[in-house]
């Protein structure tokens, strides 16, 4: 029987129950072997944990602040559609932003203050962070390559979002789910999520019985044959 009705319930369990590694071998087993976004994706401090539906954000690289008179609109707006994806954040929902290269900052302290104002989860960025010490004071889940205050204004532009991304070898769509804790961050497809939970739920478990047996004096042969985890 599913132990939870809405997301709040699920990702309450997950917060109190889970962790990425757990969750990650699970996808194995059930030939999702593609799940974790990147290593160099990490929380901003250690205990840091994030768990929600993902808003994904599409950026691009540009070499100055506004530029008239080209073919996209876009060019003429700092940050392009940055602030409206900001903006369009849900309740347990997590901004994840890729697409431009590393050399700036995409996330900072006043949007930190902004999604924790709309419900949202977390932030997981495929590339730098700044204003880290505000974000810390607050204590917004965000996941990043990490600290590094070069400005994004003349640098990149948002130019889509809710639309599908690939970090790494992963494949991340709306509404998929994001969990991250100081392992890393892996993608669990939204079609998935009830029986990849649950079986993670069962198998953590299981580790609990493991690790009892092996506090105990069993051998790591005889744990894994009676219990078939390791």
């Amino acid at each position: 029987m599913k132990l939870w009705k809405t997301d709040d319930e699920l990702f309450s369990i997950v917060r109190r129950e889970l962790f990425t590694c757990v969750v990650g071998d699970v996808m194995d087993k059930l030939d999702l072997q593609h799940q974790f976004l990147p290593p160099q994706i990490r929380p901003l401090r250690a205990d840091m944990v994030v768990v929600g539906r993902a808003l994904p954000v599409l950026a691009v690289d540009v070499f100055a602040e506004k530029v008239a008179g080209t073919a996209n609109q876009l060019m003429a707006k700092p940050f392009g559609l940055m602030l409206e994806a900001l903006d369009d954040l849900h309740p347990h929902e997590v901004y994840v932003n890729t697409g431009s290269s590393p050399r700036n900052a995409l996330w900072g302290e006043l949007m930190s203050i902004r999604a924790r104002k709309l419900g949202a989860s977390g932030a997981v960025l495929n590339g730098y962070t700044r204003d880290t010490k505000a974000i810390l004071d607050l204590n917004f889940p965000t996941f990043s390559w990490g600290p590094y205050g070069q400005d994004s204004s003349p640098r990149y532009k948002v130019v889509d979002f809710r639309v599908p991304l690939e970090i790494g070898a992963v494949r991340l769509r709306p509404g998929d789910i994001l969990f991250g804790d100081v392992d890393g961050v892996c993608v669990i497809p939204s079609e998935a999520a009830d029986e990849v939970f649950a079986n993670a739920l069962e198998k953590v478990r299981g580790e609990k019985r493991v690790r009892k047996a092996l506090e105990e004096g069993s051998s790591a042969v005889a744990a894994f044959h009676k219990h078939g985890i390791m």
